[in-house]
């Protein structure tokens, strides 16, 4: 039989090995996961202009994502007041080398007037402009996000990509697999023809206003509030931004 001592000893030297191992371990894959978890990113905001692009993101390998975003997508960020925030900026209040890789899960829960909001744009062959904006809201069991890609007009939804966190398959989780349904929101428009806001609200029993409404989702009537709740405070947050582009 080990005495108590014996076995004092062996528990805490075993604890620190595999605290040192899981250490390395976490180290050495830092690389690998934050390279990831950029490509990850680039391909939602890709996803929200695929057909632009005639490519399906989702087939592509991490190193095709990278140089298609590199060569299709201009980044900047800007704040509520809809003023564009410098790179040096950028870096002293997230971190981020640039904007696709800031933590857009901690921005939402800075206070409002504190938040940052990237913009990505993306220039068709043809030189037509695109203008992809990001919204984040909640869902049933977790946070759901969105990439919402507008023609030049600023106004008229040209694309979207649609993602979340834990989302029951088959339910919920129909926001990012039901090309259908996600489908509804190209050629939405989130003004109506006096200039007002509207937004695009997810509607239970059948559209009434084409231009600012599409169905909802069966069988996920909170995560498809939840969509709603998101496109209408989280494309609010542009209008400044907007504003200010479609006068010039």
């Amino acid at each position: 039989m080990f005495s108590t001592s014996y076995i004092i000893k062996f528990t805490l030297v075993m604890t620190i090995i595999v605290a040192l191992v899981l250490s390395l371990l976490v180290s050495g894959l830092k690389g690998v996961h934050t390279e990831n978890e950029s490509v990850y990113n680039k391909k939602g905001i890709l996803s929200a202009v695929s057909q632009q692009l005639g490519k399906d993101i989702n087939s592509m390998g991490n190193k095709e994502v990278q140089e298609l975003f590199s060569t299709s997508i201009d980044q900047k960020v800007i704040n509520l007041k809809g003023e564009v925030i410098s790179p040096e900026d950028i870096k002293a209040k997230t971190g981020a080398s640039e904007p696709v890789d800031i933590d857009w899960g901690k921005e939402i829960k800075k206070p409002e007037n504190e938040r940052l909001l990237p913009v990505f744009t993306y220039k068709s062959k043809d030189n037509k402009e695109y203008n992809i904006l990001y919204v984040r809201g909640k869902g049933l069991w977790d946070e759901i996000w969105g990439y919402i890609a507008f023609e030049s007009d600023w106004n008229t939804i040209a694309g979207q990509a649609f993602d979340h966190k834990g989302e029951t398959p088959g339910l919920g989780a129909e926001i990012k697999d039901n090309k259908a349904w996600y489908g509804q929101f190209t050629g939405r428009k989130i003004y109506n023809p006096e200039g007002e806001f509207k937004s695009v609200s997810v509607v239970k029993g059948g559209v009434k206003i084409p231009d600012h409404q599409v169905d909802g989702i069966s069988g996920a009537t909170i995560t498809a509030n939840g969509v709603d709740e998101m496109m209408k405070r989280g494309l609010k947050y542009y209008e400044s931004y907007i504003q200010k582009n479609k006068k010039s």
